[in-house]
């Protein structure tokens, strides 16, 4: 290579707009780019001849000795993706701090460089892709966040119809598998028609809304609590005997009913009917379990109203 090719070359590798070094077996720095000495902080002056830990403690040695030593035996480039490793060096990044990184994300290629069939050193890439990861984690963040949209009740906030019979026929699907229990309440507001009639739909709402909050408070972490529309409810007791389940309905619809709903300073009263049901020998598919479990919940509107009955 001529003298002014040489140059040129040092030129291109001082000007790119990414991080290269060159390491050798050692782990000792051979070379060191403008980038690298912009972001670090470090010249090539400070860098070059010393071993790359005695400059930068922090970085993961381990790791990093593992990856280089595969590049040195097998001869072959090896790559490391943000995903993986969000960065390499502790660069700080241009990005606004909003975007929810502390360094700048680093993608890094390592590449063999042979003299006489031999691996003498590896070359080692930086390149900058915070802003890829910025956008990649708020695309993931909104897709997440519609997600759970698409699986709540807009009025209330808990499960909608569709979310909470996905949970029920895996629930399901995990019972005829293992066994075990699994129960089913459904349950509604008395009268809400009357409510609205009455009070108005804003009222109804609201009702709703702190009636879905109250029966909220005492599910446990694996329940599923959902709507099943209008002033009808749901709620999947996972690991649950239908014993069992009657006493959750009956704390239910004490906790709707034994205090009047504040609205604006308009007190409503507000009972509940609930029916519960249990899979058992003999219940062929998850949608029989809903059935069951409303056929009950008629039962106990049948009976009075502000009740508890369980599928008989």
């Amino acid at each position: 290579m001529s003298e002014s090719s040489a140059s040129l070359s040092d030129l291109v590798v001082e000007r790119v707009d990414f991080g290269i070094f060159v390491l050798d077996r050692e782990m000792n720095v051979l070379m060191w780019n403008r980038f690298m000495h912009d972001h670090s902080g470090l010249s090539a002056e400070q860098v070059v001849g010393k071993q790359i830990f005695a400059s930068f403690p922090e970085l993961p040695r381990v790791w990093l000795t593992r990856k280089l030593e595969s590049v040195f035996q097998l001869g072959s480039f090896a790559f490391s993706s943000w995903e993986q490793r969000p960065y390499l060096f502790k660069f700080d990044h241009d990005r606004p701090i909003t975007g929810g990184v502390d360094f700048m994300q680093q993608d890094c290629t390592f590449m063999p460089l042979m003299r006489d069939r031999e691996v003498v050193a590896v070359c080692v890439t930086i390149s900058d892709v915070t802003a890829v990861s910025i956008v990649r984690r708020e695309r993931e963040e909104a897709v997440a966040k519609l997600q759970e949209y698409a699986d709540r009740d807009g009025l209330t906030g808990i499960a909608n119809r569709r979310y909470f019979e996905s949970r029920l026929r895996d629930e399901y699907t995990r019972w005829q598998r293992y066994g075990g229990d699994l129960s089913v309440l459904l349950f509604d507001l008395d009268h809400f028609k009357k409510i609205n009639d009455r009070f108005g739909h804003v009222v109804g709402d609201t009702v709703l809304r702190v009636m879905a909050q109250r029966v909220a408070e005492v599910v446990r972490v694996q329940d599923t609590f959902g709507r099943f529309g209008g002033e009808e409810f749901a709620l999947l007791l996972p690991c649950t005997p239908l014993e069992d389940a009657m006493l959750v309905a009956e704390k239910i619809r004490c906790k709707i009913g034994d205090t009047a709903i504040d609205v604006q300073g308009t007190l409503v009263p507000v009972t509940a009917s609930v029916g519960g049901a249990c899979a058992r020998t003999g219940v062929p598919a998850y949608e029989v379990l809903i059935n069951e479990a409303d056929a009950a919940l008629y039962s106990a509107k049948r009976q009075g109203r502000n009740r508890s009955v369980a599928f008989n």
